[in-house]
């Protein structure tokens, strides 16, 4: 196998209030972490001055044996955070009550064009996933509603509901929406917002912004490389298909001569796509599959349930005739200490986010390493047995 001395590192970060800066600093703690379980020295750069998207190089080595039996290696790869950041916060600016209604909105907009009858087809659980926010929402309202017609119905005066309304309104912004932020409830609601703008890619401000991404992106493929990895992230997955679905629009010979992986992780692609509106989104995921220099990856989990646990999202977007994406099965509990995983197995967030965080253990994936290590980052499609190569 030839390991890689330079690479170029595309990441499409998930839904998170989190900028270039803060991914960049859960980058180096998740490699420092790798480098520790697997032995092998890291060393994370300073963000570049002025990159946009923001960028900063990892030099991964390590040097084995003595004697005439020595030999090492040594990788650098630039990393190019495509991070969505400016989109999430304007989504999370709004008031309270213009979040919760134009939630309420998109879930109705989701249910009209198929996609929760999609997710429950495909995957039940993500059906689950999609549906408890608005439930746990709706209750809320119902039982605050309850609350101000308390006097009504107890055949109190009308003017008693003015001590009934004020508890209600007591109950919702000072019980029931500190308790939901236990399960980020508002922040899904942007989350599915933000599907149904790329599924249906009819507001501006969301199409302006991709395809100033893929002018960045663009840029950054010129640069020289043994490899370039395309990952992504949950949501960043249909970011990522829009914007390299773009540059393959526009120059269909953009990727010749490169080796390119295209790492979707705990992707969330089939969340935008299964809307009957997402035309263009189900296309440029077709223009992905049928590129001949990109091989694709797609990372899934049992214990996550936010993704569509080995379900073919090629063909599921209508390309049954194009080839499919390498789908890499794995577990969470296989990554951590049995002590870290029962802390987190309950918060489905978290066990979400391990895809793009530092392992306890050894197993057959490694963010880092598929990112800044030193081999192919195909080689994590052909894992041998459970571990990765030595």
């Amino acid at each position: 196998m030839k390991l890689i001395e330079k690479r170029v590192v595309l990441h499409f970060p998930g839904f998170e209030p989190l900028d270039g800066a803060a991914h960049r600093a859960r980058y180096e703690r998740s490699a420092r972490q790798s480098a520790a379980v697997w032995g092998y020295s890291i060393e994370t750069g300073t963000p570049e001055a002025g990159s946009d998207p923001l960028s900063f190089e990892v030099m991964t080595s390590e040097a084995i044996g003595g004697g005439s039996d020595s030999h090492s290696w040594q990788t650098k790869s630039r990393i190019h955070m495509v991070e969505h950041d400016v989109l999430v916060r304007r989504l999370r600016s709004r008031s309270t009550v213009s979040r919760i209604i134009a939630g309420f909105r998109s879930c109705v907009e989701i249910m009209l064009e198929g996609g929760m009858r999609g997710y429950f087809r495909h995957a039940w659980r993500f059906g689950l996933f999609f549906l408890f926010p608005f439930l746990l929402t709706a209750l809320a309202i119902a039982l605050t509603a309850q609350i101000a017609l308390l006097p009504y119905g107890l055949g109190f005066p009308a003017w008693h509901m003015l001590w009934s309304g004020s508890l209600a309104l007591c109950f919702f912004i000072f019980a029931f929406l500190p308790f939901s932020e236990r399960f980020h409830t508002l922040h899904l609601f942007a989350d599915w917002e933000m599907a149904v703008a790329l599924g249906r890619m009819d507001q501006a401000e969301f199409n302006d912004w991709l395809e100033g991404r893929a002018v960045a992106v663009r840029k950054a493929l010129m640069e020289e490389a043994d490899e370039y990895v395309i990952s992504s992230h949950s949501m960043g997955s249909s970011v990522a298909a829009h914007v390299i679905g773009i540059l393959l629009e526009r120059e269909p010979e953009i990727f010749k001569g490169k080796r390119v992986v295209f790492a979707t992780l705990g992707s969330a692609v089939l969340q935008c796509a299964l809307l009957s509106s997402a035309k263009l989104l189900r296309a440029r995921v077709g223009l992905i599959a049928r590129c001949p220099e990109i091989s694709w990856l797609d990372v899934q989990c049992l214990t996550d349930s936010i993704n569509f646990y080995k379900v073919p999202v090629v063909a599921v977007c209508g390309h049954a005739d194009a080839p499919p994406a390498k789908i890499l099965l794995i577990r969470v509990k296989q990554m951590l200490t049995g002590e870290h995983y029962r802390k987190i197995r309950k918060d489905q967030l978290r066990v979400h986010r391990q895809y793009v965080l530092g392992p306890d253990m050894k197993s057959s994936f490694d963010f880092t390493l598929l990112t800044a290590g030193p081999m192919p980052a195909s080689v994590f499609a052909y894992p041998e047995q459970d571990k990765l190569p030595a």
